[in-house]
């Protein structure tokens, strides 16, 4: 199952095993038992603290990894490899002992939580979003082992998905309850089960010193500014929901200049390493809700968070990025992760011989329509415009796949349902005027993107599309507020420009701070 190179890193990391642990194995006859058989025999032979015993689970194929001798365990109903195979590694390091990378006030919280959890993650190995909320319940029932967890392969177990009618990855269930859908870390999940957690981090927030620069985001353009900012030496905070944003949903990235190939989630991952090197005090699963400009030009800017939490710099670079546009039409609300989706390689293979859509006709459309077309029965572009806009050469591949069709001049007015699920789709045709239906499984969504900045109306100078004014040096209209990425009027929304932008914006505000400096009596202004 793994190759040398890769068995030769995995047993230097099982040399950090403070405790010995045991794999119990729940196997059938099927192959992918066979598969998983093979895969345990080799962890065990890497590590003599690694043991293996035959276990009882109802899913099989399926293993648990338990600290030999205690509750400790956490679960996996499949073969984690692919986007998985960290978090199978992470579980191996954790339920051994190894010191887990995570803030002790939020493993304190974990620990301290009351009552039996029962957590169940539906995920797909080719979903990059699943291994967070995957890592962050092994890591809680690690803490805390009233907390258990098992992640469970979609594809291994389409009986269930089927029962369960999940349609979109990660679907996370607690004590046989549907729970929350999508990508989740320990504070996200910690404040749904404690609901006092919010408020105490709130009034934490509340008490932290003003900082020099503080920057609103998390992804490539946040990065790079909270980098340069702390090489300058000056106190840097960094505020986002999370760390990423965007690329923690890209899976493949070949334009990034001197890296031939990479993975969203990795980016994100050697981001925000390189930004907590530096000292940079960041808070995540936080949502920027008002910004509060400086009454004057050496006085402090406030940014507002949806927790009640309000922090205060010198300088501020905003840097929220985007999200995906959603069409508005009836029923998309209503059948979001219940057949319409935004993303195709986590929920793709879901959608296995099902009829499907793709709403958009630029390139992260077809794109989706012809990686999904290797898995779904037929695929429909729907492009609300009278040609595509994707590159050529990838609307030469779609036009090459026998299991595709593309209308033209298609607005999309309804998605249909039976009140549990995705049923179909309505349409209009914009030459003729007549309407359509498709009977469908499934809806991508693809039609680009919206900046995330409706928190802002009414202080900084918007765009008439909602994106932050800025000039040549990220500087906005007001004193001492600077921003970059996709949310800014930057033409051209790439991971390289957004960083480019972030570097720019981090060095006007120190300019700034050169020139303006708060004194220390507005420290704890309003």
């Amino acid at each position: 199952m793994l190759d040398t190179s890769l068995k030769n890193q995995l047993a230097a990391y099982l040399e950090k095993l403070q405790f010995p642990i045991t794999l119990a194995a729940s196997l059938d006859a099927s192959e992918a038992a066979r598969e998983l058989d093979d895969l345990l025999s080799e962890i065990a032979a890497l590590s003599p603290k690694i043991s293996r015993v035959e276990g009882n689970a109802p899913r099989r194929p399926s293993f648990e990894i338990r600290r030999t001798g205690t509750e400790i365990a956490v679960a996996f109903a499949g073969i984690p490899l692919g986007h998985e195979f960290t978090s199978l590694v992470l579980a191996l390091l954790h339920v051994g002992g190894h010191p887990m990378k995570l803030d002790e006030a939020l493993a304190a919280q974990v620990r301290a939580l009351p009552g039996d959890f029962q957590f169940e993650t539906f995920m797909s190995l080719h979903c990059q979003s699943c291994p967070d909320t995957v890592q962050a319940l092994n890591m809680m029932s690690v803490l805390n082992p009233r907390i258990r967890h098992v992640a469970i392969d979609g594809a291994l177990f389409e009986e269930e998905v089927a029962a369960r009618q999940i349609l979109s990855v990660p679907t996370v269930y607690l004590n046989g309850e549907e729970f929350d859908a999508g990508r989740m870390s320990v504070e996200q999940i910690l404040a749904k089960l404690d609901t006092g957690a919010a408020a105490r981090v709130a009034e934490a927030l509340n008490e932290r010193e003003p900082y020099d620069v503080l920057i609103v985001g998390g992804g490539p353009a946040g990065a790079a500014a909270a980098i340069y900012a702390a090489r300058k030496g000056i106190r840097t905070g960094l505020v986002a929901e999370r760390f990423g944003g965007q690329v923690q949903d890209t899976l493949s990235i070949e334009n990034f200049p001197s890296v031939e190939y990479t993975e969203g989630p990795k980016l994100a991952a050697a981001l925000e390493a390189h930004v907590r090197s530096y000292g940079v005090e960041v808070i995540t699963a936080q949502r920027a809700k008002a910004l509060h400009p400086a009454a004057a030009a050496d006085a402090l800017t406030g940014i507002e968070l949806e927790s009640g939490a309000t922090l205060r710099a010198k300088a501020v670079i905003l840097a929220p990025g985007a999200r995906w546009r959603q069409t508005g039409v009836p029923g998309e609300a209503d059948y979001r992760t219940k057949g319409v989706t935004y993303c195709p390689h986590c929920d793709g293979p879901l959608f296995k011989g099902k009829k499907v859509a793709v709403i958009g006709g630029g390139n992260s459309g077809i794109e989706a329509a012809i990686d999904l077309a290797g898995v779904v029965d037929h695929v429909t572009v729907l492009e609300f415009d009278g040609k595509l806009r994707a590159d050529e050469v990838l609307q030469r591949k779609l036009r090459s796949l026998p299991n595709t069709a593309v209308r033209l001049n298609a607005q999309t007015t309804a998605m249909l349902g039976d009140g549990s699920k995705l049923t179909g789709l309505r349409y209009t045709d914009r030459r003729s005027g007549q309407a359509h239906e498709l009977d469908l499984g499934g809806v991508f969504v693809q039609i680009g993107l919206l900046p995330n900045t409706e928190w802002l109306q009414r202080t900084v100078a918007l765009s008439p599309r909602g994106e932050i004014v800025i000039d040549a040096t990220g500087r906005t209209n007001l004193p001492g507020v600077f921003a970059a990425g996709d949310a800014t009027t930057e033409p051209f929304k790439q991971i390289a420009i957004a960083m480019g932008g972030g570097s720019t914006a981090a060095l006007s505000a120190f300019d700034h701070l050169i020139r303006h400096s708060a004194p220390a009596e507005t420290a704890k202004a309003a």
